[in-house]
């Protein structure tokens, strides 16, 4: 029993700190620092959208580029080094006030963090298999909503009355990350049989997985801009740092208590229901706190968006799972993280631009309108069974 517990709940744990640093502390926290780097370096929502997006890019590369570096390295090494270049990373982006170089520390941080995720969520992916479970998966993609909840406790009183501290932030958030790099380390034991998975993009699991594929396109573009710009949002309506703290705590622990709402039906439910549904309550989500900027309605959006918006990366992960045998999983995996890594390019900057022109409730729109068409659309996908 004790080794059951530990390969299936305590192991995935620790390997969910990897999201945690590469997603919650390396992409997301960022968003609570808009208002104050806006503030400082005078910049228009459209170039606080443009850091994101180019986080993205870099996704989009490290996506491109994973299952060549796991094929030169292992699934193990990749991960680790993913790990140690987003602490980096981190640590880099206070050193200038530079926009091009922001850009580039946000893209180096963004191709690492694709190594994380894509290479941890092919060991989930086994230990999932292994425990005849979603729970590993839903764990570790439901460590990112650790990284967000202790941003979200810290960051906004660091930055209170003194918008110029974003730099000792970035350090934090950095310091954060090489604990999580320790501590996550000897959990990344990855199988041996997908290190030399081939490096093209799996075209057919795309096409098969059509549904999924576009849904999972159209919730990149969509949810990053909500998570992106939730801070500035706040801002305008004259939000207290109790409560934009406060907020963001209670997204990510949402995001953590995850996994015990959504472990079964990720596992049991026909075609994509979870993923379609997951994504509804996302778009419903951000449609709250569109409807209203009032602190309980804000706090219902905020709790009910940190509660899915990590299923569905998880959710996906299962499709791709139980779609394609096991030694096709890291190529599928990076096949379909370039999908999301495309979505999530574009999306932060084009809502960004929106704001500019509407207000920053447009990116909440934004996000409702895109994940309602996603959850359409994942409807649509066929029932699981292997690709042939």
């Amino acid at each position: 029993m004790s080794d059951l517990w530990q390969e299936h709940w305590i192991r995935p744990a620790r390997l969910a700190l990897g999201t945690a640093s590469a997603l919650g502390l390396a992409r997301f926290a960022y968003g609570l620092l808009v208002p104050a780097m806006r503030s400082e370096l005078h910049w228009s929502l459209a170039q606080a959208g443009a850091l994101t997006t180019a986080n993205g890019l870099g996704y989009l590369l490290g996506a491109m580029a994973s299952a060549l570096v796991v094929r030169w390295l292992s699934v193990t090494a990749t991960f680790r080094l993913g790990m140690v270049l987003t602490a980096a990373a981190l640590v880099a982006t206070a050193a200038s006030g530079s926009f091009p170089y922001l850009l580039l520390t946000r893209a180096l941080a963004g191709l690492s963090g694709a190594f994380v995720f894509i290479t941890g969520g092919v060991i989930a992916s086994h230990a999932a298999a292994s425990a005849r479970s979603a729970a590993p998966l839903a764990i570790y993609f439901s460590g990112a909503g650790l990284g967000i909840a202790a941003s979200g406790a810290l960051i906004p009183p660091v930055l209170a009355g003194d918008p110029g501290r974003w730099p000792l932030v970035w350090i934090g958030l950095g310091a954060g990350a090489v604990l999580a790099t320790v501590i996550s380390w000897t959990a990344a034991q990855g199988p041996t049989e997908v290190s030399t998975a081939a490096s093209s993009v799996d075209l057919a699991a795309l096409a098969r997985l059509w549904p999924v594929t576009s849904a999972y396109l159209l919730f990149a573009a969509g949810y990053i801009a909500y998570i992106t710009f939730l801070s500035a949002y706040l801002t305008a309506h004259h939000a207290s740092v109790i409560q934009v703290a406060l907020t963001w705590a209670l997204l990510g622990l949402a995001a953590v208590a995850a996994p015990a709402l959504w472990s079964r039906p990720i596992s049991t439910w026909h075609g994509a229901r979870a993923l379609a549904t997951a994504l509804a309550v996302i778009g419903t989500a951000s449609a709250v706190a569109l409807a209203s900027a009032s602190p309980a309605a804000v706090t219902v959006s905020a709790i009910g968006y940190g509660a899915a918006f990590l299923v569905v990366p998880a959710a996906v992960t299962s499709a791709v799972q139980a779609a394609i045998p096991p030694d096709g999983w890291t190529r599928a995996l990076a096949t379909f993280t370039i999908v999301f890594a495309a979505g999530q390019t574009v999306g932060p900057y084009l809502a960004g631009a929106l704001a500019d022109s509407y207000g920053a409730g447009a990116t909440l729109a934004w996000t409702t309108v895109l994940c309602a068409a996603g959850a359409a659309l994942a409807l649509l996908a066929p029932p699981r069974g292997r690709l042939r």
